[in-house]
């Protein structure tokens, strides 16, 4: 595609469907108060067609409990802005090694055959403790999902991209970190910490791997957002370290993460970008 210096008028004025034809996967996306569901609706009002993935087994085990899938699959599918776009579900428990690429085969099937953007939601909940408390299997068990589980999704995704025509259009990975490396860090979750911060530290090296294959690679540091997890006075001081004295709302960092996945953002890749509202440490 040939690039002029200054775009002709009609190419300034937004396409309201700007991810139409496109497809996308987001894991993590099994709560209607979580930032999977959030992004994906965003997705969908894009036009893109979106494959939610979920593990309803590790919420129901989280003091907030599980959501039912249909239910979270109606929202977005109430959000589609392209009547020809599909949205479809399916579980996966990522903890497992041959979970990702089983999975990035079974949304792309199922949307087609051709997987455009993939947005590596899901994260591992509890199991964690400070630098005293923290064990290998802690360790181990966020490296699996937090992690490993994340390369082995984007190494999927890859393979399938590079069967496309070089430097396809459309190809986004996004993945998710978190404040590990802002001032205070998170001494009380040690594993978790630690795995985020490698998505962190992995994202520029993910960007040039897959730079030939006309693919965006970023990280969104979404901040503190309100999925329901804190309440009563914890909730209140939160808030009160936002300049705008609220939460970040999931709705914050999805807004970010689809204009990712736009050709807007096409010249954004290899970074770590912070959503937060400028929350105060």
């Amino acid at each position: 595609m040939t690039r002029t210096p200054h775009p002709a008028p009609e190419d300034l004025r937004r396409d309201p469907l700007p991810l139409r034809g496109r497809t996308a996967l987001v894991t993590g996306a099994s709560r209607l108060a979580g930032i999977g569901h959030a992004v994906a609706r965003r997705l969908a009002a894009y036009g893109a067609s979106v494959y939610l993935h979920h593990h309803v087994p590790h919420d129901a085990a989280m003091p907030w409990g599980a959501d039912r899938p249909d239910e979270v699959t109606a929202s977005v599918r109430a959000a589609l802005g392209d009547p020809r776009a599909r949205v479809v579900a399916g579980p996966g428990d990522l903890a497992d090694p041959a979970a990702p690429a089983a999975l990035v085969a079974t949304a792309a099937e199922a949307l087609g055959g051709r997987l455009d953007i993939l947005v590596a939601n899901h994260a591992l909940s509890g199991s964690d403790g400070t630098l005293d408390t923290v064990d290998a299997a802690m360790l181990d068990a966020h490296w699996a999902v937090d992690a490993r589980s994340v390369l082995l999704l984007v190494q999927a995704y890859a393979r399938l991209r590079a069967a496309l025509p070089p430097r396809a259009a459309g190809g986004r990975v996004v993945m998710m970190t978190s404040g590990q490396d802002h001032a205070g860090g998170m001494p009380d979750e040690i594993a978790y910490a630690l795995q985020k911060g490698a998505l962190a530290s992995v994202t520029r090296s993910l960007s040039t791997t897959l730079a030939e294959h006309g693919v965006t690679v970023n990280t969104v540091n979404p901040g503190p957002v309100d999925t329901g997890y804190a309440s009563g006075d914890d909730h209140a001081a939160v808030a009160a370290r936002f300049p705008a004295g609220r939460w970040g709302l999931p709705d914050d960092p999805a807004r970010l993460i689809a204009w990712l996945a736009t050709d807007e953002a096409e010249w954004v890749t290899g970074q770590v970008i912070d959503s937060e509202g400028g929350f105060r440490r």
